[in-house]
């Protein structure tokens, strides 16, 4: 998908960067995120998975806050990870006015319930520190759209694996996208029970 079937927001702030043509793996994403499908995304470090990530989520929610509960929920391995990425979104929110929250272990875990609670668009969370808040009937994940994993080989350890499991026995009809650098055989599970008709997009 060409950068310029996007919304104007994220064109402006594209070409102010001087990124005129999207990388091949984003070609290959962009328009297939856009269409609703459910993805394994498997490219290498540099291919422009967490731009992909960044430019279809925003354009997914058009660029406008809506109500109070998230649409989007990103999965990360740690707090460094979290607040990269939000530094990423930030970089493409201009002209928008979507509101993006990260939690994880180290904050107070009722000041992130409330953060929440008062609104926000997209979540950024470790997954143990998500479902510790959706425990405490802290996060409404009710009207979600999207959910993703930004580089998934930390879901194979310190039982990651099942903390993210959890989320889609809670919630109904959602679209994932997982990005790696590597096609692992244990989310062959995942395409058993909720990613259903996931498509392999890999690029080597």
């Amino acid at each position: 998908m060409a950068f310029k079937k996007l919304i104007q927001p994220l064109k402006d702030s594209l070409e102010n960067k001087g990124f005129n043509e999207p990388l091949p793996f984003q070609k290959l994403v962009l328009s297939k995120i856009k269409g609703g499908a459910s993805l394994f995304c498997i490219a290498p470090m540099g291919a422009g998975k967490t731009t992909s990530m960044v430019l279809s989520v925003i354009h997914k929610l058009k660029g406008r806050a809506f109500e109070d509960a998230p649409r989007a929920l990103i999965f990360v391995k740690n707090k460094q990870a979290a607040l990269q990425l939000e530094l990423e979104f930030n970089a493409f929110l201009r002209g928008t006015d979507l509101r993006v929250y990260c939690a994880y272990d180290e904050l107070d875990i009722d000041r992130q319930r409330d953060a929440i609670y008062e609104g926000v668009d997209i979540v950024i969370a470790t997954p143990k520190r998500l479902n510790k808040i959706f425990f405490l009937n802290g996060i409404n994940l009710n009207k979600l759209q999207i959910c993703m994993v930004e580089d998934a080989e930390f879901l194979f350890r310190d039982h990651n694996l099942a903390e993210v499991t959890r989320t889609p026995e809670s919630i109904g009809k959602c679209q994932y996208v997982i990005f790696s650098s590597a096609y692992d055989k244990r989310f062959d599970r995942w395409r058993d029970s909720f990613m259903y008709n996931a498509q392999i997009v890999k690029m080597n």
